[in-house]
């Protein structure tokens, strides 16, 4: 098992930001909240990998939430434009009878250096108040949450001036904290956590340019930000799986499944393991991760095993393999059956999102305003945006549904001296 040393330092990254929480009685999401995104790239693109949203939904898989997705690339408090006759925002905030507005804005602000700071916060200010007082749903006052931008990583010459982006970054989340203490309006800190990440030499990189995440910079940030939305009085919520056994004592010591019927014979052993939680979603890459993001992966320790190599299975299903030496030392479990109905989940997540986002940001402007809006496709376009609303909902009926969490048998077979 690896060093104590990255326990607590995997545990600063990830709760550190929420010490600005203590003073707010319950999490920021409530379950049953409708939620809506808006911001910048980043809230964007959270609709097209779905790691956030998955770890949200099964917070509270009796009562989940409902996500829509208003992100638009490079969108700023002071630029939001939209095409012609594009449906307002609060419209769709009304008919989505939202609860609460998660707003990711200050990345393309902050390109306008320190001295700009003032005006960003007034923005900021005047965006909140914008929102006051407003009952998307009907019943009660809409609340907001405001979360920071991330960290410039350093790329070499894709990123000259890194230093001072981020330093320019950090001014402006620093703003963004001030507003939202002085309006009680939670926030959520990326910069921090993501800087500290990019700043670990190992495992792949967090972004594609820079400041754009790429599908393993979703990934490694989303329990970060989910942590900071949703506060964990037990301590339980995601708590990786560890199943740690020992071939001599056939004993055996658990998190996130109950083993029983645990044997050991000379080719190996095998156990039923009932799921308590569900597993946790496997990074979208085959690199090697640095400590702080090992920890985020199920695991499964055996003990004492004769030399040789051996191949996990689940329910008859070949898992991995690997010597007896690094079974001892712990192998990463990404790829069971629970994993792949876990990553299917959120494959579907994700569909809903394209299916409102067919519904809500037509492709094809030309079709609604401009010289096709009276051709076949043009006049077909009202009913197409209708239907794929409609797919929309019936994909979030459907994601609602929690996964099952069940009973499955693993055995580690000997199958090479």
């Amino acid at each position: 098992m690896k060093n104590i040393h990255w326990i607590t330092t995997l545990a600063w990254v990830l709760l550190a930001p929420l010490m600005q929480l203590e003073a707010i009685a319950e999490s920021p999401i409530r379950p049953g909240d409708h939620i809506a995104i808006v911001g910048n790239t980043f809230a964007d693109q959270l609709r097209v990998h779905g790691y956030l949203e998955t770890l949200l939904l099964q917070h509270s898989p009796d009562n989940p939430v409902s996500i829509r997705n208003l992100g638009w690339g490079g969108d700023m408090l002071s630029a939001r434009d939209r095409p012609t006759n594009f449906p307002s925002e609060q419209s769709t905030l009304s008919d989505h009878q939202t609860d609460v507005i998660i707003a990711c804005f200050g990345m393309g602000e902050s390109f306008a250096g320190e001295h700009a700071l003032e005006p960003f916060r007034k923005q900021l200010t005047a965006f909140i108040a914008s929102h006051a007082g407003l009952q998307y749903n009907g019943k009660s006052d809409v609340r907001l949450i405001l979360v920071s931008p991330i960290a410039c990583e350093d790329l070499g010459n894709l990123t000259p001036k890194r230093d001072q982006r981020n330093n320019d970054l950090a001014a402006y989340t620093s703003v963004m904290r001030d507003v939202a203490d002085n309006a009680s309006v939670p926030f959520v800190d990326l910069f921090e956590p993501s800087l500290y990440l990019m700043n670990e030499s190992a495992g792949p990189n967090l972004t594609q340019n820079g400041i754009h995440l790429n599908p393993f910079g979703y990934w490694a940030l989303s329990r970060s930000f989910y942590r900071q939305l949703i506060v964990d009085e037990d301590g339980q919520a995601l708590q990786p799986w560890l199943l740690r056994l020992d071939a001599n004592a056939v004993s055996n010591e658990s998190t996130g499944v109950a083993i029983t019927h645990l044997q050991v014979e000379p080719s190996g052993l095998s156990f039923d393991a009932t799921e308590t939680s569900l597993p946790s979603l496997p990074p979208p890459s085959d690199q090697t991760l640095p400590p702080q993001l090992d920890f985020q992966r199920d695991q499964l320790v055996v003990k004492n095993l004769k030399p040789g190599t051996y191949q996990l299975t689940i329910d008859g299903h070949p898992v991995t393999s690997a010597k007896s030496n690094e079974w001892a030392d712990g192998i990463a479990i990404d790829h069971s059956p629970a994993h792949r109905e876990l990553e299917a989940y959120r494959e579907a997540v994700n569909d809903k999102n394209l299916q409102f986002v067919y519904s809500w940001k037509a492709l094809n402007q030309v079709h609604i305003v401009g010289e096709r809006k009276r051709s076949p496709s043009g006049r077909a376009l009202p009913n197409e945006v209708i239907e794929f609303n409609e797919l929309a909902k019936q994909r979030d009926a459907a994601i609602r549904q929690p996964l099952p969490r069940k009973t499955r048998r693993w055995q580690l077979t000997r199958i090479k001296n």
